[in-house]
């Protein structure tokens, strides 16, 4: 019986260098990170709505919760504002008939009482940081100038005289006073010292910007701002003294109304996006940008108090 040969083992052919053999690994799934809604700041945010048939006051929580109506007026309530440690609030009103008067209540709404009473119309207030003064626009039928008070209504002084000053706001070292001011029909924001002294033209070449307001530390002011015909209004933020304008919001509905939280870390605005006025929150650099109220009625007029 023959011997068998044994059938040799093939030797393994190497794989050129460089060329490592791999398992191949499943390509991951990326999950978009979600922007991040931002952390409420600390305050209360006022603001007018005509939900439940006319416009009234109304105040929330900074993330939106526990809206409570505070005026109940068969006539309209509206331009609200904070003094700067929270027992009060300054608003508009017409319930005693003829024109848009000023009002002061408690920060629950009781007690309102009557401050001006004039043949014009106030408008767009402001409360002084200190809170020794309230700012606001007077508008005659003619003409809208900045006038500044003292909370009770006395010593009422005119502090613009363009012929179209409005919506004040105060700049935190009560010194001075943002606005809308109006030439060559553009509409553009100035500051001016609180005795009429020190007018400043601070924007320019926009269609219209307007709702100024001044950030608590004094460094910035935002705005909006109407670019282009056919535009549509966008939140803004520059320098206090007009330099380094940027853009925050960007979307086809108007964004307006600006106001800072107190501690300065976000802008709670108006914006139509969603199919009607409402307001919403954002991160004062425009990032997370989110929604506080919803409802088919107008949200607006907002301040952001303690």
């Amino acid at each position: 019986m023959p011997t068998a040969t044994p059938t040799p083992t093939p030797t393994p052919t190497p794989q050129p260098a460089g060329e490592p053999t791999h398992t191949p690994t499943p390509t991951p799934t990326v999950t978009p990170t979600p922007t991040p809604t931002p952390l409420p700041a600390a305050g209360r945010i006022l603001f007018s709505s005509d939900r439940d048939g006319n416009e009234e006051i109304y105040v929330m929580n900074s993330d939106g919760s526990n809206q409570t109506r505070l005026t109940f007026e068969p006539q309209r309530d509206r331009f609200p504002v904070w003094s700067p440690d929270g027992n009060e609030i300054a608003f508009t009103s017409r319930r005693d008939g003829g024109d848009s008067q000023i009002y002061l209540m408690g920060s629950d709404g009781t007690a309102p009482v009557r401050i001006t009473n004039n043949a014009s119309d106030d408008s767009n207030l402001d409360w002084s940081p200190d809170g020794n003064k309230l700012a606001f626009n007077r508008y005659n039928g003619s003409f809208s100038e900045v006038y500044a008070m003292n909370p009770d209504g006395t010593d009422q002084v005119q502090v613009t005289n363009t012929g179209d000053g409005s919506q004040p706001s105060w700049s935190p070292d009560n010194n001075r006073i943002a606005f809308m001011s109006n030439v060559g029909g553009r509409d553009h924001i100035d500051v001016i010292n609180v005795d009429g002294s020190n007018h400043l033209q601070l924007t320019d070449g926009s269609l219209s910007n307007s709702a100024p307001s001044w950030s608590p530390d004094g460094t910035k002011i935002a705005y909006a701002s109407i670019a282009e015909f056919g535009g549509t209004g966008e939140i803004y933020v520059m320098n206090s003294d007009g330099t380094n304008q940027v853009r925050l919001t960007n979307n086809p509905a108007n964004d307006g109304e600006p106001v800072w939280s107190p501690d300065g870390s976000q802008i709670a605005f108006v914006s139509a996006r969603d199919g009607n006025p409402e307001i919403y929150v954002m991160n004062a650099d425009g990032s997370g940008q989110t929604r506080l109220t919803n409802n088919t009625a107008i949200d607006f007029d907002p301040d952001w108090g303690p």
